[in-house]
């Protein structure tokens, strides 16, 4: 069963940085893609940042320049570093996976526990 845990969330001021971490288990499958989203109490889920097996990255037009993803392949381990931070940024951040099921021809998407990314002004 595949399992994914994050770390690194917390409470940081305005302006400064943490680190989030996923890690991926129990999948004898490489993942096509892993990535952050968050939610915001009372908003939807939202796309934070996606990476490819191949290194190809995708960010959300509002943390682009200020957060950047990157991934270990053979640790299937997914990383987000995230500088000048700001109180909007507060969210329960979410590790997905994904991978293509070519036996049953569609796309499997697991998901982190969340941790909660708090920043105060």
């Amino acid at each position: 069963q595949v399992q994914l845990v994050e770390s690194g969330g917390g409470l940081v001021q305005a302006g400064g940085s943490l680190m989030l971490s996923c890690a991926a288990s129990g999948s004898s499958f490489s993942f096509n893609a892993m990535g952050w989203y968050r939610q915001a109490p009372g908003k939807q889920r939202e796309l934070v940042a996606l990476i490819s097996s191949g290194g190809s990255t995708n960010y959300a037009d509002n943390v682009k320049g200020r957060f950047t993803i990157s991934r270990d392949n053979a640790k299937n381990t997914v990383y987000l570093q995230m500088n000048s931070l700001k109180p909007e940024d507060t969210a329960v951040y979410y590790c997905n996976a994904r991978r293509y099921d070519y036996s049953g021809s569609r796309w499997l998407d697991y998901w982190g526990q969340g941790t909660q990314v708090t920043v105060s002004s």
